[in-house]
C-alpha cells in the first residue's frame, strides 16, 4: 500500500522522509504488547490493593463507589469517541490506507500507547511495521508519522497556551499563579512558533544547492514541519476530530469530576491534566501510579479538594487506560491474523476530489 500526501497541496517527494522508524518486527511487536499487558496487570492489582489496604486511602475508595454510574458512562463514550477521532486523524494524514485497515493500525497505535513503556516511540514503530509489511515505503511512512505525531502534538501545545495564558491573563477563571498559568502557557506560545519559523531558519542556513546529511536531515525537518502546519491551518473538517482526540479524553476527566459532585473550573481541570501528563514521560506501563500522582499533585496546587482529585483521576485513568486498550489489542490481532490478505489503497485525495 504506497501511502500518499495528505492532500492536492503537499508538494513533498516522497524521497524526503523524516528520521527512520525504530526497528521492530512482528516478533518483537507481539511479545512487547504481551509483556506490556502483563506488566499493566501487575500493576493495577498492585494500585487496587493499595487503594483498599491504605487506610488514608479509604475516603478515596467510597468515593469511587459513590460516583454517579449514568456520568461514568458517559465518561466512557467520550473515550470511545476520542480513540474514533484519532482514528481520523490518522486516515488524514495516512490518506490512502484503505478506511478499515487504517483505523485497525490507528487503534493498535492506541494499545501500544497504553500498554508499553516509552510507548509513543513503540506505538509509532508498531504502526510503521503494520504498513510497511502491507507495501508502504518505509521512508514515507516515517515522514507521514512525524507529520501525524507533531499535529497531535500541536494541538497539546495550543490547548495549554490558550488555558495558561487565558487564565493568567484572567479570560478564563483560575488561580493566576504564573508558575502554574504564565510559564507553561508562554512557553507552550513559544515553542509552537519556534517549531513555525524553522523552514524559515533553514531556508537561510541550509541553501537548497547544499548537500550532505545534515542539509538533507534537516530539508526533510523542514519538509515535516510545513505538511503539518498546511493541515493545521487548513480547512479542513478533519480538523475538528484531530482535536477531539485531546478534548474527548479531557472530557473524560470533567465528567469524573461531575459524577463525584461539584466540577472545578475547566480552564484548571485542563491546565492540571496538561501538565500533569509530562509525568507520562517516565517509562511506566500505562502510566500507573506516576500520571495518577501528577494529576493529583497538580490539582492540588490548584486548591481542588485532595479526595474529589484522586477519585476522579482513579476512575477517569482506568477509561482513558482500558478503552484504547482492550479495543486497540482487538484490532492489532485482528490485523495479525489478516497480514497475508491483500489490500487496496485508497486512490489519491485530487482524484477522489475530481472523481466527486
Amino acid at each position: 500500500m504506497p501511502a500518499s500526501t495528505p492532500g492536492d497541496e503537499d508538494p513533498e517527494p516522497e524521497a524526503v522522509a523524516a528520521a527512520e522508524l525504530p526497528e521492530l518486527d512482528e516478533t518483537q511487536a507481539t511479545r512487547k504488547l504481551r509483556s506490556g499487558l502483563i506488566s499493566l496487570g501487575f500493576l493495577i492489582a498492585l494500585a487496587v490493593g493499595l487503594l483498599l489496604a491504605v487506610p488514608g486511602l479509604h475516603g478515596v475508595a467510597r468515593t469511587v463507589a459513590l460516583m454517579s454510574l449514568p456520568l461514568v458512562l458517559v465518561g466512557v463514550a467520550m473515550e470511545v469517541l476520542s480513540c474514533l477521532s484519532y482514528v481520523v486523524a490518522f486516515l488524514w494524514v495516512f490518506d490512502r490506507a484503505p478506511i478499515r485497515f487504517g483505523a485497525q493500525v490507528a487503534l493498535s497505535q492506541l494499545a501500544f500507547g497504553a500498554a508499553v513503556s516509552v510507548g509513543g516511540a513503540t506505538s509509532i514503530a508498531a504502526g510503521g511495521l503494520l504498513l510497511v509489511e502491507r507495501g508502504a515505503a518505509p521512508a514515507r511512512v516515517a515522514e507521514r508519522s512525524a507529520v501525524l505525531f507533531l499535529l497531535t502534538s500541536a494541538v497539546n501545545v495550543l490547548t495549554l497556551a490558550i488555558a495558561g495564558l487565558g487564565v493568567w491573563i484572567g479570560i478564563f477563571p483560575g488561580p493566576r499563579d504564573p508558575l502554574l498559568t504564565l510559564v507553561p502557557g508562554a512557553i507552550c506560545a513559544a515553542v509552537f512558533v519556534g517549531v513555525l519559523a524553522l523552514p524559515w531558519v533553514s531556508d537561510r542556513l541550509v541553501p537548497a544547492r547544499r548537500t550532505g546529511r545534515v542539509a538533507h536531515a534537516t530539508r526533510a525537518v523542514s519538509g515535516v514541519i510545513r505538511s503539518t502546519a498546511r493541515m493545521l491551518f487548513s480547512l479542513n473538517w478533519r480538523l475538528i476530530p484531530t482535536f477531539g482526540f485531546l478534548w474527548f479524553d479531557i472530557a473524560v476527566l470533567i465528567v469524573c469530576f461531575a459524577a463525584i459532585g461539584p466540577v472545578p473550573p475547566v480552564s484548571v481541570i485542563v491546565l492540571a491534566y496538561q501538565i500533569g501528563y509530562l509525568t507520562n514521560l517516565i517509562p511506566v506501563p500505562g502510566g500507573i501510579g506516576v500520571l495518577d500522582a501528577g494529576f493529583i499533585g497538580m490539582f492540588a496546587l490548584f486548591d481542588v479538594s485532595p479526595t474529589s482529585a484522586a477519585a476522579a483521576t482513579v476512575v477517569y485513568h482506568a477509561i482513558s487506560l482500558w478503552i484504547p486498550l482492550m479495543w486497540g489489542t482487538i484490532a492489532f490481532l485482528r490485523l495479525r491474523s489478516s497480514r497475508n490478505e491483500p489490500i487496496e489503497p485508497r486512490p489519491a485525495r485530487n482524484s477522489r476530489s475530481s472523481a466527486g
